[in-house]
């Protein structure tokens, strides 16, 4: 096929556009055109399927699902944990960047000492408010969504005492302050820290371009995270964290994964190290045993509560 020019759609927020212009530079040091494509909201395109016979589910990525299929765009970047598990069909994993910083972090007003007094936290993550309130039953946790930009300046703006963001996004753009503190007991989303990048199946020019930048052990443990998700969550949204980390020196996999209740009252846990050669099934078998301890009767309960 003749040298094409590889279209990076993005969203307009300013770590989307972060994220596009990292990977359209690794692929023009790799001698790749590209050029980068600005995607309005899917309310005015129009397709001759509904978006559910094509798997569109993700909030965060439908509109740029819609654009590569409909030939738009020939890539989409995303931040891999606000992608679903399963990928609308004819659209697939390319590549899975290196890692960065997977923590969660909580942005407070300069005051860190939120042990036992009332305190009011924001965050729109199911995950991180059931954890916050497995820590500290006595505090209020407020509702904060936007992308990164509008919920730092929500927080500015707001009595609350602080806000819980993920680490990675705000360096990426430089908005870390110095007010924050790292939350290394809050297990992460899966895949937290990972950027992904999708493309159409049958683009094999593009495929190979981007198979040079996919880094293999992110690959490796992002999967593992999201099967973990996927099979606990059957098409729900619940409080899930995962984090798997390889250990070079032994060649094994450190696993933690995590389901809440909505309210952090309850909490499953799994702690584990394996093998390397164990980690196609990893997240699969560690979900079971999850749902094999009260799992199974937890997410029923989750999912009736987000019935209400």
């Amino acid at each position: 096929m003749a040298e094409k020019t590889i279209r990076i759609g993005t969203r307009d927020s300013e770590l989307a556009l972060w994220q596009a212009h990292t990977v359209e530079k690794k692929l023009n040091d790799l001698g790749y055109k590209t050029s980068i494509v600005a995607v309005k909201s899917q309310g005015d395109i129009i397709l001759d399927k509904p978006l559910y016979e094509l798997g569109i589910t993700g909030i965060f990525t439908k509109t740029l699902d819609i654009a590569m299929i409909n030939g738009d765009i020939d890539i989409a970047v995303h931040s891999m944990k606000d992608v679903p598990t399963a990928l609308p069909k004819g659209i697939v994993q390319a590549a899975v960047l290196e890692r960065a910083n997977v923590l969660d972090i909580l942005v407070h007003k300069g005051n860190a000492d939120f042990g036992d007094k009332p305190s009011t936290i924001a965050t729109g993550s199911l995950r991180r408010q059931a954890q916050w309130f497995n820590k500290y039953p006595n505090h209020t946790v407020v509702d904060l969504r936007g992308n990164v930009n509008t919920r730092m300046q929500k927080l500015q703006d707001n009595d609350w005492d602080g806000a819980v963001f993920a680490a990675a996004g705000l360096e990426r753009i430089n908005l870390k302050p110095e007010n924050y503190i790292n939350l290394d007991w809050m297990i992460p989303a899966p895949a937290q820290g990972a950027m992904l990048v999708v493309a159409m199946e049958n683009d094999n020019y593009t495929l190979d371009a981007l198979s040079q930048l996919n880094h293999i052990e992110t690959e490796i443990c992002t999967y593992i995270e999201r099967q973990f998700l996927r099979t606990l969550e059957g098409g729900c949204t619940a409080p899930i964290g995962a984090l798997v980390t390889y250990n070079e020196d032994q060649d094994t996999l450190h696993f933690q994964g995590v389901l809440l209740s909505i309210d952090g009252k309850q909490k499953l846990e799994i702690n584990k190290t394996v093998d390397i050669s164990e980690w196609k099934k990893l997240g699969f078998h560690s979900a079971q045993e999850i749902l094999n301890n009260g799992g199974t009767e937890l997410m029923q309960k989750i999912k009736e509560s987000l019935k209400k």
